[in-house]
């Protein structure tokens, strides 16, 4: 058990490195995010079949159905970027111009 959670402890941390140091695409952005959101979800239903309580159960599907909602909203935002700025690229989006 404890070499589990050591695993999903680095596979977040890369997760959130690479979400820090490889900021270029929008898309390599959002990957990362799935990743830890992933990682985290692993997480809790590892730590809910380890503790044996009913009460923990329902945590990982409601992680797993936001992150699916993240997702949908990420890849809406990614087509509507690349329609207005022709690519994804996160130097050419400021923020600040409307």
């Amino acid at each position: 058990m404890p070499t589990t959670l050591f695993f999903l402890s680095i596979s977040f941390t890369l997760g959130l490195l690479g979400l820090t140091f490889h900021r270029t695409h929008f898309m390599s952005i959002l990957i990362c995010i799935e990743s830890m959101m992933l990682t985290l979800y692993l997480t809790l239903a590892t730590l809910a079949t380890s503790t044996n309580t009913t009460t923990t159960f329902i945590m990982p599907a409601l992680l797993l159905t936001i992150s699916a909602c993240e997702a949908s909203t990420g890849l809406a935002l990614l087509v509507a970027t690349s329609r207005t700025h022709g690519a994804d690229h996160m130097k050419n989006l400021n923020l600040l111009k409307c």
